[in-house]
């Protein structure tokens, strides 16, 4: 597993679903490119009442969510359209099995043709995860737990805890071993802990319970057993840091010697893990929850092996149940899909089998996609972009009036170290070590893990790969790396709602320039503030600036604190900050690199629709968060999310920002109207 930290634009990942079909049915109807328009407006609204309803309206009313989605908004738009081109990738490919064997064309098409062949799937039923089950059934001491538990981590299959590779975050330039919390399969420790997710555990149950049923206990064994792995989640769910105390990197760096972490934990019998992880030459490792591991060691001896063999058993059931027969995989998503996001309906099946070719083999699709898809042209003025921005945000940087001249240096000096990248990879990922098998989808998906574990733990001191990515060209996301100091914006975001080469400047700034300001800002939030030029974690803030900071980021926090995506839930301000702060910061710098155009390009300045370019400027911002969701996914995404939900990401930054106040004549009093004296203003 790579241990990577990074902070992304927003969520594009989708409940899992869909529909076991016997063939690969094609879609129909391209889906409409889903652009900026006046016509999502609600003019009805007042934008000095509620600016995300003025700007988003009608598209609201007039877009429920379909019956196969959690949730509905222009990332899911965008995505649909991107799944329908990648769709037609995937069957030429998949037809094509004469491809020269370690080519893209070949290694996607067989991946894919696999993940479609579900009478393959269907005959397996759960002989793919038969020889695991075995090899708990047969565990004989604690010891041999842990060691199979390292085994499986050693084969890319978490559980229990985490393990993985990533760069040592005080020496950025070096990959290192890593350990932190895990173990749980509710998407949090709230939903273990906290009353308002009572109804959740109850139906986790019945989930787990169902489960064992089908993989051939008796129902009252069955019920002893979910009750078990419940029991066993809780306590695990206990020890666990919540998600606010894991965005501090300062509190999540703890480097420890082997030697040491072997006295601290002598029950977890670490140098034995570590030989059986296959990284068997390291003399220190980062943990990142040193409590966690206290408390693992104390309940691997309250709770029976018995027990733990049962805990062992649904991981093994609830890891592969997407790659499973119909079934199973269908009661999996009742409750993952349907009872934790509320999503009634599956997806289709070849909409999972091309996120599972892009999870596995993705730098392989990406390279038959942007062959297709991503013109040199979009690069090139991507890059455009990204170098207005960045004289902006720099120009910001050095006239700060609260930040002293010393911190302003250092600041500066990270500033000039900035790296881009767009697109895709100069040299793609080079897969053809893996077996792909027609009729084994379920062995490539475990080969795949295997070869990306491999690739890991081959890097553990090793100097870091600064060319590599983090997510597929595909992906319609974007993202800052602290430990690179880079700003990172794929092939798939790069498309309307977000860039259009059809819209005027004020448009594109908007969204793609408020995306490329996000990500400038992330390098400034509260986590990515911390790491200095060169990507380490280090305090090169002076004490006094550092509160001049905090005490900013408060107004952030206690603004929004206070949105109320449902009735009693309120958006978590500490959980959401960096995400918030990026938004503010990508506000402010787009806008004022917008002016900057106008102002080089008078003739620009002109009414669109009715609109000054400063209006479309917001308009334009509003609309990329245009959102419809379910009940149950907003609770999940307000626990688990550090983005707000769209409609407070949409209104949350301009409300402190005087220029929209000025662009829609909005005055003291009205419900859009902040206060200047509570008004957030960092970079």
């Amino acid at each position: 597993m790579e241990l990577t930290k990074y902070f992304s634009l927003g969520v594009a990942t989708l409940a899992l679903g869909g529909t076991v079909l016997a063939g690969a049915a094609k879609s129909t109807g391209e889906p409409k490119i889903p652009a900026f328009s006046v016509g999502y407006m609600d003019r009805t609204v007042s934008p000095a009442t509620n600016f995300y309803l003025y700007a988003n309206g009608t598209w609201v009313k007039n877009n429920p969510i379909p019956a196969d989605k959690s949730r509905w908004g222009s990332f899911v738009e965008l995505y649909e359209l991107n799944a329908f081109r990648i769709h037609q990738i995937l069957e030429d490919a998949a037809a094509n099995e004469d491809a020269a064997p370690g080519t893209p064309l070949r290694e996607v098409g067989d991946f894919y043709a696999s993940a479609m062949n579900t009478n393959a799937i269907e005959a397996l039923q759960f002989k793919p995860i038969e020889g695991d089950l075995q090899r708990v059934a047969d565990l004989q001491s604690p010891a041999a737990l842990l060691a199979l538990i390292a085994d499986f981590h050693q084969h890319g299959r978490g559980t229990l805890f985490t393990s993985g590779v990533g760069p040592d975050d005080k020496d950025s330039s070096t990959y290192v071993f890593q350990l932190g919390q895990g173990g749980l399969s509710l998407p949090d420790r709230d939903y273990y802990l906290k009353p308002a997710f009572a109804t959740q555990r109850t139906a986790y149950l019945a989930h787990v319970l169902k489960m064992f049923i089908l993989l051939g206990e008796p129902a009252a064994q069955a019920s002893k057993d979910a009750a078990t792995v419940l029991a066993l989640e809780t306590d695990i769910a206990k020890a666990s840091r919540s998600r606010v105390d894991l965005r501090d990197p300062d509190k999540n760096y703890n480097k420890i010697t082997v030697t040491d972490l072997a006295a601290r934990n002598p029950g977890l019998g670490w140098p034995d893990y570590l030989k059986g992880r296959g990284v068997p030459g390291v003399t220190s490792v980062i943990v990142g929850q040193p409590e966690f591991f206290d408390a693992l060691e104390k309940q691997l001896k309250d709770h029976t092996l018995d027990e733990w063999k049962t805990y062992l058993r649904w991981h093994i059931l609830h890891g592969a149940a997407t790659a499973l027969h119909h079934e199973v995989e269908v009661e999996n998503f009742n409750f993952f899909g349907h009872v934790l996001s509320g999503q009634p309906e599956q997806e289709p099946r070849w909409k999972r089998a091309y996120r599972a070719v892009d999870g596995t083999v993705g730098e392989a699709l990406g390279q038959l996609y942007v062959e297709q898809y991503f013109p040199l042209a979009a690069r090139n003025r991507m890059a455009e972009l990204v170098e207005n921005l960045k004289v902006v945000y720099h120009d910001h940087l050095a006239r700060l009036d609260w930040m002293t001249d010393a911190t302003r240096a250092k600041a500066l000096a990270k500033f000039a170290r900035f790296t881009t990248k767009i697109g895709c990879p100069d040299k793609f990922r080079d897969y053809s070590s893996i077996r792909i098998d027609r009729d084994d989808y379920f062995g490539n998906l475990l080969r795949a893990a295997q070869f990306e574990e491999n690739r890991q733990t081959a890097r553990v001191g090793k100097p870091v790969d600064k060319t590599e990515w983090h997510m597929t060209p595909p992906t319609i996301n974007a993202y800052f790396n602290p430990l690179q100091n880079e700003i990172v914006f794929p092939a798939g975001i790069l498309q309307p709602p977000f860039f259009d080469v059809t819209m005027d400047d004020a448009v594109n700034y908007g969204a793609i320039g408020v995306v490329i300001g996000h990500e400038i800002t992330h390098g400034y939030d509260d986590e990515g503030r911390k790491y200095d030029a060169d990507g380490n974690l280090n305090g090169w803030w002076t004490d006094a600036d550092a509160k001049q900071f905090e005490d900013r980021a408060q107004k952030i926090v206690d603004e929004y604190n206070a949105f109320e995506p449902l009735p009693g839930l309120h958006v978590n301000g500490k959980l959401t900050l960096g995400e918030n702060i990026a938004d503010l910061g990508g506000i402010s710098i787009a806008y004022d690199a917008l002016e900057r155009t106008l102002a080089k390009h008078p003739a620009q300045r002109k009414l669109i629709d009715g609109f000054t370019p400063e209006q479309r400027f917001f308009l334009s911002f509003a609309q990329v968060w245009r959102t419809n969701a379910r009940e149950a996914e907003v609770r999940r995404l307000v626990t688990v999310d550090p983005h707000s939900p769209g409609q407070f990401r949409s209104v949350g930054p301009i409300q402190n920002y005087q220029e929209f106040y000025d662009a829609f004549g909005i005055k003291t009093g009205a419900p859009m109207w902040r206060a200047p004296e509570l008004r957030a203003q960092i970079w």
